[in-house]
């Protein structure tokens, strides 16, 4: 394609575009629409740093590191940040590099779309994806106590008023019996299902602020605190926290991991969530005051259909396939998984993942 061509297509697009000349260190083009977007004129010069400055403080390390891995053509990817507009406007945007090598010269044409309501609107939906999925585990732990009770009362009047000989009786508290535990095993496999289908679908990574998404999870358990019987803690080291996850899944599996420690919790409880950034890694550590794991299982918790399954202590069943599925997850996202378990002094889940 000609350069008049180009800058016909260009001027008439609603994308912001520019071209970027690496050796040279300064732009050689933007068309109308790029001006716009960053208030700037074609006729002043534009240098990378005085651009830069408005990318948001907390992403500017991420487009530079970005930039320079795009450059060595180890990157080819888009890039999600903020850029701050005059009178302090926040605007997401998502910036589509293309790394062009013609004539002996180096440049960068980007492709720029504002992305601000999209990433509201997702945040919005995954904001409530997030409480859907901690209630239902709540949900499941709630009632599993009050309906195992319901279950066994239920059993313990039908013993008695058998020789009574009214078959009407009979047939309610069979009723009650059957209703309370299908009620539970009703939202533990709607838990279960759910959990599945979410690990089936293709891992698709975004730019995510974990801290906002696991103190979203986090909120739901503490509201919840009387009705478990048990504490929740969140520990961020950060108020910010950035890395490229598939958040729907990582949150799934952060959310079983609770559910677990939920589980194997007696009555009185501690379970805490602690997120670290570390220089390459970010850390997180879901800890509880548990029964804990017993030896003979540390080898083959993450096996699939393992023999480490076991009941919760409210007899709260287990397939076998939970720690494999969050295992696979993790991985996916190019982390490792571990944990440190003593019996009677609780387990400790850790997940570390590249920043990016």
């Amino acid at each position: 394609m000609d350069l008049a061509t180009f800058k016909f297509l260009a001027n008439n697009s609603r994308q912001a575009i520019f071209v970027y000349e690496t050796v040279a260190n300064k732009f050689s083009y933007f068309n109308s629409t790029f001006e716009a977007t960053f208030n700037l004129t074609l006729d002043v010069p534009t240098s990378p740093e005085s651009l830069l400055q408005l990318v948001h403080p907390e992403d500017r390390q991420y487009v530079l590191v970005m930039s320079k891995l795009l450059m060595k053509g180890e990157e080819n990817k888009d890039i999600e940040f903020r850029i701050t507009l005059p009178e302090n406007k926040e605007q997401w945007v998502c910036l589509t590099p293309l790394l062009s090598e013609e004539g002996g010269k180096q440049k960068i044409i980007g492709y720029l779309d504002d992305i601000t309501a999209h990433k509201k609107y997702n945040d919005y939906l995954k904001k409530y994806a997030n409480k859907k999925n901690s209630i239902l585990h709540i949900l499941a732990h709630d009632l599993a106590e009050p309906m195992a009770i319901i279950n066994s009362l239920s059993g313990v009047l039908l013993d008695d008023v058998k020789s009574y000989g009214n078959e009407e009786v009979n047939q309610a508290l069979n009723l009650i019996g059957k209703t309370s535990s299908n009620a539970v095993l009703l939202i533990r496999d709607l838990i279960s299902a759910e959990f599945l289908e979410t690990a089936e679908v293709n891992v698709i990574k975004r730019r995510t602020n974990l801290v906002d998404r696991l103190k979203e999870i986090m909120q739901q358990y503490q509201k919840s605190e009387k009705e478990i019987s048990k504490t929740f803690y969140f520990l961020p080291n950060q108020k910010e926290i950035y890395v490229e996850i598939d958040d729907i899944k990582l949150l799934q599996a952060i959310n079983n991991l609770i559910s677990n420690a939920i589980k194997f919790t007696p009555k009185k409880g501690v379970i805490s969530v602690s997120l670290e950034e570390k220089e390459e890694t970010v850390l997180i550590k879901v800890e509880d005051n548990g029964i804990g794991i017993p030896q003979k299982y540390h080898n083959v918790l993450f096996d699939k259909f393992t023999k480490a399954s076991r009941p919760g202590l409210n007899g709260e069943p287990s397939n076998g396939l939970g720690m494999s599925i969050i295992k696979i997850i993790v991985e996916w996202h190019n982390g490792q998984i571990w944990f440190e378990s003593e019996e009677n002094k609780g387990t400790t889940f850790f997940i570390e993942l590249p920043k990016t």
